[in-house]
């Protein structure tokens, strides 16, 4: 019979959500292993033995991000209406902010230099789904034959300035952007689709 497993899953995940909050209220440099220890009810080895480092910490705090994001977008299913699809993608974006604004904010708003490329990497490859349904939509001849990429950074673009604007707080006042955000995506998208070009009278 095994030995039973004392730094378990549950207490990584316990340590990650602490880590983060920790980070997104006081900043990277304030994260200390100790306080994070007694925070999260357990102690300093258990931390080192589950992530290494400091180092090992942020970059594990970056990929579970990264991990959790991506699988938001997972669920976000591939339907016959791409440009459809785009819209729902945003709204997933939105959505995992609001459920996990502390990891939001590590991947996209405090990223930290100790953060190694693969890492940064496997950040970047959560945008695939999206660049997919541009080509999805591009092929079916509802979006303009360009880069994919930017059309889906260009949409990333307004889903992630609205979201912060959202956190910051800075909005006209009695705008209610959960009603609006929708029709702001649908906008993004509509502006990517092929011109019509009228025949003259």
């Amino acid at each position: 019979m095994g030995r039973p497993k004392i730094h378990d899953d549950a207490l990584r995940g316990r340590l990650i959500d602490r880590a983060a909050a920790l980070v997104f209220d006081d900043g990277v440099d304030a994260l200390n292993l100790r306080r994070l220890a007694a925070d999260a009810g357990t102690s300093t080895s258990a931390v080192y033995s589950l992530f290494g480092n400091k180092a090992g910490l942020l970059e594990s705090l970056y990929r579970e991000a990264a991990r959790r994001f991506g699988a938001r977008l997972g669920d976000v299913a591939v339907t016959g209406d791409p440009v459809g699809d785009i819209v729902r993608l945003g709204i997933a974006y939105r959505d995992y902010a609001l459920r996990e604004p502390h990891l939001y904010a590590i991947m996209f708003t405090q990223q930290d230099a100790r953060i190694d490329d693969c890492a940064r990497e496997e950040a970047a490859a959560t945008l695939a789904p999206l660049v997919d349904a541009v080509r999805r939509g591009q092929t079916a001849g509802a979006l303009r034959k360009v880069a994919p990429e930017l059309v889906a950074l260009a949409c990333w673009g307004v889903a992630h300035g609205l979201v912060s604007l959202e956190f910051a707080g800075s909005m006209p006042p009695g705008l209610d952007i959960a009603s609006g955000y929708e029709d702001a995506l649908r906008a993004m998208v509509d502006g990517w689709r092929p011109s019509i070009v009228h025949s003259p009278q």
